[in-house]
């Protein structure tokens, strides 16, 4: 009986173990989770920058407008990358 105890405990052990860290894990890198994001955002307009590029020729100025805005977008996201991550604002 007291083998089983002293397996239950191993198990529930183990079992917090692998819950534990690997949050713990993520709370100590936060930033270099806020950061992939934003490297994934930089390759989603890169990747529509080029898409856009390939289109048809522009029509009524909308190919160029988005252009233009996805520029913008990728100048934010660059400046955003740059930034310290104490200067953040807290609903960024």
């Amino acid at each position: 009986m007291n083998t089983t105890i002293e397996r239950r405990r191993l198990v529930a052990s183990l079992a917090l173990g692998t819950v534990i860290m690997p949050a713990a894990a993520l709370i100590a890198a936060p930033a270099h989770a806020e950061q992939g994001n934003m490297e994934a955002a930089m390759r989603a307009l890169n990747s529509a920058l080029r898409s856009l590029h390939r289109a048809t020729p522009n029509r009524g100025g909308h190919k160029a407008r988005a252009v233009q805005l996805i520029e913008e977008a990728m100048a934010e996201v660059q400046a955003g990358m740059t930034m310290p991550p104490s200067t953040a604002a807290a609903d960024d």
